[in-house]
C-alpha cells in the first residue's frame, strides 16, 4: 500500500540525511520526497512517500517521530487528503502538431511555459493519476525530458483537528 508520510522537521543541515538514512537502514525505498520550508521558517516539511505493508510502515512512521529535529510526524495512508504532483515535460512538437498537442494541454489544464523550433515545455499538476495519464498521450509525439517534484500533501480542513 502507497503511504504519504508528513514529518515536520527542524530547517536545519543534515535532518533529510537523517531521515533518509533511517528509511535505508530499515531497507525502505522512498518513492518520492519532498522538502520545502513552512509558514514558520525554522520549521520544513518533508513529504515522503513509501510503499509497504503498513505494520511495517507504522514501524517506520514510530522510528521516524523519534529523530530529534523530527517535530511531528503523520500518515495520510487512509485520511482525506489534498496530493499534488508538478512536473514538467519537454514535448517533441513540431510546429504543424502544435494545436492537436495544445488542445491535449488545455484538456488536462496545463500550461505552456516555454516554445521551441522543435519542442514546447508544458507544467502539469494534480494528482500522480493525472501527471502518468498526461505523459502517456505525449508518448506518440515524443519526450525529450521530464522533471517531476513528487508529492506533496496536506489534510482536508475539517479532517484533522487542527484546523
Amino acid at each position: 500500500m502507497k503511504h504519504i508520510i508528513s514529518a515536520l522537521v527542524e530547517n536545519k543541515p543534515g535532518v533529510l540525511a537523517h531521515v533518509a538514512g533511517m528509511f535505508a537502514a530499515r531497507g525502505f525505498n522512498i518513492d518520492s520526497l519532498v522538502v520545502g520550508r513552512t509558514e514558520d521558517p525554522n520549521l520544513s516539511r518533508m513529504t515522503i512517500v513509501v510503499i509497504g505493508d503498513d505494520r511495517i510502515v507504522e514501524q517506520v512512521r514510530k522510528q521516524l517521530a523519534r529523530i530529534i529535529p523530527v517535530v511531528k510526524v503523520q500518515d495520510f495512508a487512509g485520511k482525506a487528503v489534498v496530493a499534488r504532483d508538478l512536473m514538467l515535460i519537454n514535448i517533441a512538437v513540431p510546429p504543424e502538431k502544435r494545436p492537436e498537442v495544445f488542445a491535449l494541454i488545455e484538456m488536462f489544464r496545463g500550461h505552456v511555459v516555454d516554445i521551441g523550433q522543435k519542442s514546447v515545455m508544458v507544467e502539469v499538476s494534480g494528482p500522480e493519476t493525472k501527471i502518468e495519464a498526461f505523459i502517456d498521450v505525449c508518448r506518440p509525439y515524443g519526450i525529450k525530458n521530464v522533471a517531476r517534484t513528487g508529492t506533496i500533501a496536506m489534510s482536508r480542513q475539517g479532517t484533522s483537528g487542527e484546523d
